[in-house]
């Protein structure tokens, strides 16, 4: 597994191994970043056989998006993008002449889409998010505005190939579609948002987290304005992290004070929809959340009538 640290070396460890040492470090040698890491993304390895090659992402406040292989003798890194400061696609115009001065963006998070492996969306300090691609490091391939504040967590959902969620310091969670540079939906939750994450059994179910403690449950297709729950399950401490099990009805969250709590989903917050005759799961997933799409335009267009 990777670790994450605020120096800016990112560590591997093998579980198997007895104690607590490292088999792999970042250096300044070896391209460590210079401001904190927030977030780590193992990809699958290249090649095949033996000769594969193990090797993750990282997302740092220096403004880097880096690869590194797990190479014999040390991590060998690439940058695979620089977040530079930029308004356009093509990254030729600065947004003015303090930006130009101030160098990159800071990284907060990121999340590769899993229909097309080479796209993945980052989340910045200033609130923007970018769509990018391992095969053009110089370039963005979209901007998204909608957020004000520092993006804490974005994420491609598993089912639709096209919708993502992030959240935010400023209090929201945001539903995006990838073509459209403004949010499908917003949800103001009332606090600073640590993190949202999509439920791995329905396309339209996420949950998120918040500083004041609480765990906030969607499914967008009961209802696409008001929570399924809204609890709270700390206190005097700031929720920071959120995780569905892959397989269980159970969630993991994570606090400011290194506390994992975990949570078992009641059966009405675990309704997976049933096959209609004809129709594959993935057919109706993505299904579901195309028609909330089709419903969310339509109400935006009829507003920019008005």
């Amino acid at each position: 597994y990777q670790r994450r640290v605020h120096g800016g070396t990112v560590m591997v460890f093998d579980v198997r191994h007895a104690g607590n040492k490292p088999i792999y470090m970042s250096t300044v040698k070896t391209g460590k970043h210079m401001d904190p890491v927030w977030q780590v993304y193992w990809q699958k390895s290249e090649g095949t056989g033996v000769g594969k090659a193990l090797n993750f992402f990282s997302v740092s406040s220096d403004g880097r998006v880096t690869n590194w292989i797990l190479a014999k003798n040390e991590l060998q890194f690439t940058n695979v993008m620089e977040l530079k400061l930029t308004d356009d696609k093509d990254g030729s115009e600065p947004i003015d002449k303090d930006a130009a001065l101030a160098g990159l963006s800071g990284g907060t998070c990121f999340d590769f889409n899993k229909f097309q492996e080479a796209v993945f969306v980052v989340g910045t300090e200033e609130g923007k998010i970018r769509k990018c691609s391992k095969a053009y490091n110089s370039q963005y391939l979209e901007t998204y505005e909608g957020h004000f504040m520092a993006v804490y967590s974005v994420q491609w959902n598993k089912h639709h190939p096209n919708v993502f969620l992030s959240s935010s310091a400023d209090w929201t969670v945001k539903l995006w579609e990838q073509h459209s540079k403004h949010p499908l939906v917003s949800f103001d939750l009332g606090s600073s948002v640590g993190e949202a994450a999509w439920a791995p059994y329905s396309s339209t179910v996420f949950a998120a987290v918040t500083a004041d403690g609480k765990v906030h449950i969607y499914d967008l297709n009961e209802n696409k304005h008001e929570p399924m729950c809204d609890q709270l399950v700390v206190r005097k401490a700031k929720l920071t992290r959120v995780c569905f099990n892959p397989r269980e009805p159970i969630l993991l969250v994570g606090d400011d004070r290194g506390t994992v709590l975990s949570l078992k989903l009641s059966p009405n917050l675990r309704k997976i929809t049933k096959l209609e005759e004809g129709k594959t799961r993935p057919d109706i997933e993505i299904g579901k959340l195309n028609k909330l799409i089709d419903v969310t335009t339509k109400d935006r267009q009829l507003m920019d009538k008005t």
